[in-house]
């Protein structure tokens, strides 16, 4: 069913509506911009108690906890995801090449912090693969693998304690980093990371962390570097060595190179202990993800897989028997506070701003996927706070750095969790191992968590399935994951994520310069205006080119976007010059009605009625007045207002006169300030397109008339 409707008003131009409807004195801004500056500055005990409640939001959502509905599920979630981080700490531990009691200690403490200042209900921080390979990568460069594999006791804790020293570097400098963020209110910088980015960038940082596990899942024991190659697939080494010379992708393809070279030195017990880890793995872990709507809490595989394969070690001293690497003492207790190495804040700055903005990008980015799943708010800027102070504070009790973590995020969520506090119950699993449990798993061989590392990728690399819908829906955001992940892989995953952002942004930047330009036809009977390209029922306006630039107008496009007019307007150099010398012989014919003109109180030639009106002796399908929406255009710099003058400048050469219609504030303030309007009349720029058709129309059927009012 269709109804007509029929709008009766006046025309409005831009003026007119704000001496209508415009807001009143700027000095009541004025007042009330010093109001809230005073409210902000005063200090009294409800802006104490806000303020705190903002910085620490346990004291906001605290005393609302529902405990009867809410303890179940945080205590069932906190549990689950405890037991989980408990293998992966020790495993990712392996990947910052650190011990894994570090790992531990760095599944507690910042999951204890950020239950205070964090504000994602869902979020479950700790050890993440990603964060954990870039750190690893650091403390690889300041403090190798010694070419000696037998070097003594002391010499091996010397150098575990030069490595924790410079990965707890990188988190204090990268907790600092966040707290300078936090000051400067910088949270929105997580916005140039889309989505089609952090999930190119963790598949491929996720191929980079399975490259780096071969090693251990074999059981090859290799020195750092490695320069020489026997005769033997010499061709294949060498084309890796190649790429590796021309992508510069160092750690990655050497280490490909490297493992390949030494497969015959593989033990065939770390093997077939890997082979046994991926069965038992792999199968559970896709029953979890299959059924976890039926499942209240997903099996914990991965600490079964653990205390299975350490039993087995013990009991047929593997280690002495058949050489396998195990993981040796680990201490129990707290650790001792002590301080990072920050004399090597100056080598480590650079990977650490790489670093930081990950780690962040990726916490914030799974906060607000959880958050507008259950329907509430994140607030970024309080999120560079929390993990600000989760990686400073850690970082003073042997920690490396931290972030929100995919795979526990997802088993927090699924197994019920409903707040924060279930960071409480997983501290508290943590804690019991630390204190007491720790000291059990000496006997637990390293290719059990280099296949926890592996399979906990899972979902990284299950992300190429998105590939077709993303093609299907957007070739541009295709091309920036298909950029990104390439880059990652080839170089490194600091420099990739890098050239993955500014292509991003290019993407940008290219479909701002290239926004079409399209000429707009009015539908029958209404006041609606639709590309004529896309609408070929519409009509052109007799005489009048309606056009609309759908992007803003810079000095980066402003040469395509007046090539564009210049074509569909037909306003060539000959052209323009033609009509000059027409428009100047009829000004002259014209002088003749100078009393006229005088009579009527007008002084301005260029503005008079008769040049606003269309002239008689005008064929009719030649454009007369050019009418430009700046709906689409959301801001307009110095030298697209130039360009402005410029195109008026022209079409007053050839008798055409400009309109403007939807412009924006901004729009309009910057080309009222350039100097518009001494090329254009102030009457010329209208609120919609509709009223700025009908005062055209008008002027050419009434010019003795001056309508307020339209009839649609």
């Amino acid at each position: 069913m269709s109804a007509s409707v029929a709008v009766y008003r006046n025309i409005y131009t831009e003026d007119r509506f704000k001496q209508a409807y415009g807001a009143e004195d700027d000095t009541r801004g004025d007042a009330r911009l010093r109001e809230r500056l005073t409210g902000t500055c005063r200090c009294s005990r409800r802006t104490c108690i806000h303020l705190l409640k903002d910085r620490v939001p346990i004291f906001s959502w605290l005393p609302r906890y529902r405990l009867k509905k809410w303890i179940l599920g945080d205590t069932v979630a906190g549990l689950t995801v405890g037991i989980l981080h408990i293998p992966q700490g020790m495993a990712f531990a392996l990947l910052t090449s650190v011990a894994p009691i570090f790992g531990l200690y760095t599944s507690f403490f910042p999951v204890v912090l950020y239950m205070f200042f964090g504000t994602g209900r869902h979020v479950s921080t700790g050890t993440f693969a990603v964060v954990s390979l870039m750190t690893g990568s650091v403390v690889e460069q300041l403090v190798p693998t010694p070419l000696d594999q037998n070097s003594s006791s002391s010499a091996s804790t010397e150098i575990e304690a030069q490595r924790i020293a410079v990965a707890s570097a990188v988190a204090l400098l990268s907790g600092i980093v966040m707290l300078c963020m936090f000051g400067l209110q910088l949270g929105f910088l997580s916005t140039y990371l889309s989505e089609p980015i952090v999930k190119a960038f963790t598949s491929a940082a996720a191929f980079h962390v399975t490259i780096s596990q071969l090693q251990s899942m074999l059981g090859l024991r290799l020195p750092a570097t490695q320069a020489h190659f026997p005769c033997s697939r010499q061709c294949s080494i060498y084309i890796l060595l190649f790429c590796q010379n021309m992508f510069n992708a160092g750690f990655n393809l050497q280490t490909l190179a490297t493992v390949m070279e030494n497969l015959g030195e593989t033990n065939m017990a770390e093997l077939l202990i890997s082979l046994v880890c991926l069965i038992i793995l792999v199968p559970i872990k896709e029953v979890n993800m299959r059924y976890k709507h039926k499942l209240r809490t997903p099996i914990p595989v991965e600490i079964l897989t653990v205390i299975l394969a350490t039993s087995v070690a013990y009991s047929f001293s593997l280690d002495s028997s058949y050489n396998i690497q195990i993981v040796g003492h680990i201490p129990a207790g707290f650790p001792r506070p002590q301080m990072p190495s920050m004399h090597a804040f100056p080598e480590i700055a650079g990977d650490t701003i790489a670093i930081t903005f990950v780690g962040y990008a990726v916490s914030v980015s799974l906060a607000m996927i959880y958050a507008d799943k259950h329907g509430y708010s994140i607030h970024p800027n309080q999120e560079l706070l929390a993990h600000g102070i989760s990686n400073t504070v850690s970082s003073f009790f042997t920690c490396f750095p931290s972030s929100a973590t995919l795979a526990t995020t997802n088993i927090l969520e699924s197994a019920g969790g409903h707040t924060q506090l279930s960071g409480l119950f997983t501290s508290l699993v943590v804690l019991i191992v630390l204190l007491l449990i720790g000291p059990l798993f000496y006997f637990l061989p390293k290719a059990v968590l280099a296949c926890i590392n592996v399979t906990s990728l899972r979902q990284m690399f299950l992300q190429f399935q998105d590939l077709p819908e993303l093609w299907r829906i957007s070739k541009i955001d295709f091309l920036v994951w298909l950029v990104t992940w390439l880059s990652v892989v080839a170089l490194n995953v600091d420099l990739g994520l890098a050239i993955g952002v500014v292509f991003s942004m290019m993407t940008v930047i290219c479909r701002t310069q290239r926004a079409g330009c399209a000429v707009l036809g009015r539908a029958s009977n209404t006041e609606i205006y639709r590309p004529m390209d896309k609408h070929t029922k519409c009509y052109e306006v007799p005489g009048v080119k309606i056009l609309t630039y759908n992007g803003p107008i810079y000095y980066g496009n402003r040469s395509f976007f007046r090539e564009e007019v210049s074509k569909l307007l037909g306003l060539t150099p000959e052209k323009i010059r033609s009509r000059e010398k027409t428009q100047k012989a009829l000004e002259k014919r014209e002088s003749e009605a100078a009393v006229n003109t005088v009579e009527r109180g007008i002084t301005n030639h260029l503005f008079s009625s008769n040049n606003e009106i269309f002239k008689p002796e005008t064929p009719e399908n030649e454009v007369q007045a050019v009418l430009i929406d700046c709906s689409s255009v959301i801001f307009v710099d110095v030298a697209g207002a130039r360009l402005f003058i410029q195109m008026c400048t022209e079409c007053h050469k050839v008798g055409v006169n400009v309109y403007l219609a939807n412009c924006n504030e901004n729009v309009l303030r910057i080309l009222t300030s350039s100097g518009l309007m001494n090329y254009i009349n102030a009457q010329h720029i209208f609120v919609t397109i509709h009223d700025a058709v009908m005062y055209i129309q008008h002027q050419r059927e009434k010019p003795q008339e001056n309508t307020s009012t339209v009839w649609v």
